[in-house]
């Protein structure tokens, strides 16, 4: 356990287990409206229609609704952002082949495999994304652009979702998929708008409102080479009435390990050692809105979901045992609005959210010989939120293009993260955060198409500011300008440019000051003689200040009226991000003597000053071997989160796609592709160096193409995935880049009074001509060869799934 390999897994592992943090928030609600995106080449939701009943069922009264849709990115009742937005509508889910939302933000060039995700493995924390680049949860979260997954705010429903583990990533597969009707990303920053996280960008999933009958289905899939056996079981009804309507659905589903032995480019690795872990979700979700009168609705929405997993990392079969993580998480939400129209055409809204997570890992060591388990860690980190908001939405006044509306409202958000170490019964950690803000956004359309001015069809502004005053590091102001302009009917040009914030988590405020003694060569150092040691501190800051960036984006559209079925659209971005948390000594082995790190160390340590710093810590822990002699310490290493690091980033997106009407079928063809450009520099005194395109950080080019075809009730579809290959920055070498196909086909029978009507079967193949991830040379024993938040181990993949709808 002394070994420096083993030292650092034991680290990581306390670290896992010793961290997590929550916030929930009440944000906006968003109801669908197919005109009021605009062009969404990407990924095109499709017109929503009420489900066909049987020719001798009634139909059911039309839901009274309030006209008061919302867009993502924009706060404005049918407004448009100046930033993209991708959309991703249910049915080219279902045409796609995906099975959750963590594979469907996957798929997404713009978003990064990084951050949490089950299939992310040992060794990806050397990323720049540290200890946020691993499987914590057994979820899946957004990372635009690469920037952390708590640098991206995910939605549902316009609400904030609780945060999961302890870097704020939220686990979007966790939403069953029978409930969404589209989910709406915006890859830009939106602080603006919707306050922290929002750096780069939000993802908003959006819950079908009008759905009526029942419907049941299963699935089984399992990856061809071994593991990854998938079982899903879906049940969903929903009703609808003349003043309102209700959708309820469950989710169970369970998946079986792939263990290294199961490939050949890892069987090498000691066992057990896992690629991806076994895991079990059950979500269940409500969503309901009831109309009082024509003019006030009340809709809640409340999810409910726990999972568990089981994994064997950092084995490495060097030491008498081997490691077992099981971790067993539970979220809850609770979100209600009520909503009424006022006298000209003004909207008043009002709603809170009350939520919860705990997250309760237990790491063991299991006796190699006897298969003895010893658990070690066993903590639980409870994480509670409650939010109001009240705001109003309507006309200011008639302009030549349309009315000029204004977004006004304010509100208060509180979050409180208690750790419990459950083996001790002691509370280790407990803090508390709480938020007022208040928010306004204008749009002024100038000039409309009706006016007929040459040159000018459509030219809109934009506006939006929010303020927020935090209980621990002061005010923060964010603003965001944009302008949309269309010289005709068949080109639109969006510019925004805004500020964006992410307040430290409550990790990275309140956990646990250590203090660890070292030999002083485990940091490089060799002039202190033989007894010499080195002291790092670590843990949490709560003087920290809040993450600043600033976003511009231009794009440019192409939808010509000539050809309906053909929209494409090229983005510029960039993010500069500045006075990012982060723990300044990243690279051990040699930070003695290293300049960058000359600020945080003291080389010249009096007794005393070791004492006191020992003395601060919550923990002391030494590994030199010998009795701890304040004067062996030749130096103090200050690794305590701090305001430091700085990141930018900038690229293009590109997508496009046509539809072709052949025959008696139609023919989708769709695309989309994302180059990016990033450095990082850790404090003003080192070198700025590259992100994207290194070992477990964003590759610079990703890309996902292909086509749908339709006929009927059947669609067959085809696409390729596209990563180019990373470099290792300590050999230099480059891998290989790396593309799959898939391919979905599925047949939904016709809505009627028999019993073989409202039945749907899909065949769906992922990695189709099983292509191994491209590897890398590694020196440890437990860590796979390859980059695992870039390429995936899963390798063929093939699933069944069949469901029927009454």
């Amino acid at each position: 356990m002394k070994t420096r390999t083993l030292r650092n897994a034991i680290s990581i592992a306390l670290l896992v287990a010793a961290s997590g943090t929550c916030e929930w928030a009440m944000a906006q609600d968003s109801t669908k409206d197919t005109t009021a995106q605009g062009r969404a080449p990407v990924a095109e939701a499709p017109a929503k229609t009420q489900p066909k009943k049987p020719a001798d069922k009634p139909a059911a009264p039309a839901a009274t609704e309030l006209q008061t849709v919302t867009v993502t990115g924009t706060r404005i009742r049918g407004g448009t952002t100046p930033s993209p937005v991708i959309t991703i509508g249910s049915e080219q889910i279902r045409q796609e082949g995906f099975t959750d939302l963590g594979e469907v933000i996957r798929s997404v060039p713009q978003n990064f495999g990084g951050g949490q995700n089950p299939g992310v493995v040992v060794g990806a924390t050397a990323g720049a994304g540290g200890i946020a680049n691993q499987n914590i949860t057994g979820g899946s979260s957004l990372n635009l652009r690469g920037l952390g997954p708590d640098a991206t705010l995910t939605l549902l429903n316009g609400r904030r979702l609780s945060y999961g583990g302890f870097v704020q990533a939220v686990d979007i597969s966790a939403i069953p998929m029978e409930a969404v009707d589209r989910i709406e990303i915006v890859p830009d920053g939106a602080s603006a708008i919707y306050g922290s996280d929002a750096v780069g960008g939000v993802g908003n999933v959006i819950l079908k409102r009008d759905y009526e009958g029942a419907k049941v289905g299963v699935r089984y899939g399992g990856a061809t080479d071994g593991g990854l056996a998938t079982r899903e079981y879906t049940a969903t009804g929903g009703a609808l009435w003349s003043s309102g309507g209700l959708l309820a659905t469950f989710q169970d589903t369970s998946t079986d390990p792939i263990y290294a032995r199961q490939r050949d480019y890892t069987d090498y690795m000691f066992d057990p050692n896992t690629l991806y872990p076994q895991s079990k979700l059950r979500s269940g979700l409500i969503s309901a809105h009831q109309s009082f009168g024509e003019s006030v609705e009340f809709r809640l929405d409340a999810l409910r979901t726990t999972r568990s997993q089981d994994m064997y990392p950092w084995n490495s079969g060097l030491a008498p045992y081997y490691f077992h993580v099981n971790t067993k998480t539970k979220t809850s939400l609770v979100a209600p609005t009520l909503e009424i129209s006022l006298a000209g055409d003004w909207t008043l809204s009002m709603g809170g959210s009350w939520g919860r997570d705990e997250n309760i890992p237990r790491l063991s060591t299991v006796d190699i010989a006897s298969s003895t388990p010893q658990t070690f860690v066993l903590n639980c980190y409870c994480n509670r939120a409650r939010s109001w908001e009240a705001g109003a939405e309507g006309p200011l006044m008639a302009m030549p293009g349309g009315d000029a509306r204004l977004a006004v409202g304010a509100g208060y958000r509180k979050n409180e993260y208690d750790q419990h170490d459950l083996l001790l019964g002691v509370d280790t950690t407990r803090g508390e955060e709480s938020s007022r803000f208040a928010y306004a956004e204008l749009g002024v359309p100038l000039v409309g198409s009706a006016q007929g001015i040459s040159g000018i069809h459509r030219l809109d502004l934009t506006a939006a500011v929010r303020g927020e005053d935090y209980s621990s590091f002061g005010r923060v102001a964010t603003p965001k300008v944009g302008v949309i302009y269309g010289p005709s009917a068949d080109f639109t040009l969006k510019a925004s440019w805004g500020k964006s914030f992410k307040a430290p988590t409550l990790l990275q405020r309140f956990q646990a000051k250590s203090a660890v003694l070292d030999p002083e060569s485990y940091y490089g150092g060799s002039t202190g003689g033989p007894n010499a040691a080195a002291l790092e501190l670590s843990g949490g800051n709560p003087d920290l200040d809040a993450e600043r960036a600033t976003t511009k984006s231009i794009s440019l559209a192409f939808h010509p009226e000539s050809l309906e079925g053909l929209e494409a659209e090229l983005t510029w971005f960039d993010v500069d991000y500045t006075s990012r948390v982060v723990q300044p000594i990243t690279d051990y082995s040699r930070a003695i003597g290293n300049p960058d790190y000359v600020r945080f160390i003291d080389y010249a340590p009096t007794p005393q000053a070791t004492q006191n710093a020992i003395d601060s810590s919550a923990a002391f822990y030494n590994y030199t071997g010998l009795p701890y002699d304040p004067n062996n310490v030749v130096a103090i290493l200050y690794n305590q989160y701090v305001n430091i690091a700085s990141q930018r980033v900038k690229g293009l997106d590109l997508s496009a796609s046509n539809r072709f009407d052949l025959g008696a079928g139609r023919l989708t063809v769709r695309g989309s592709a994302t180059w990016s450009d990033s450095t990082q520099q850790n404090s003003a005194i080192q070198a700025p160096y590259d992100v994207a395109g290194t070992l477990f950080n964003p590759a610079r080019v990703n890309a996902r193409a292909g086509a749908v075809w339709n006929q009927g009730g059947f669609s067959a579809s085809t696409f390729a995935n596209y990563r180019s290959g990373v470099t290792d920055r300590v050999s230099g070498r480059k891998t290989a880049s790396f593309t799959t196909f898939d391919a979905t086909f599925r047949y939904v029978t016709s809505q009627s009074t028999s019993a073989l009507s409202g039945i749907e079967v899909a065949l769906s193949a992922q990695n189709l001509l099983n292509r191994a991830p491209p590897s890398y040379v590694v020196l440890s024993p437990y860590q796979p060869p390859y980059d695992s938040t870039n390429y995936s181990a899963i390798g063929r993949f093939a699933s069944l799934s069949v469901s029927k709808r009454w």
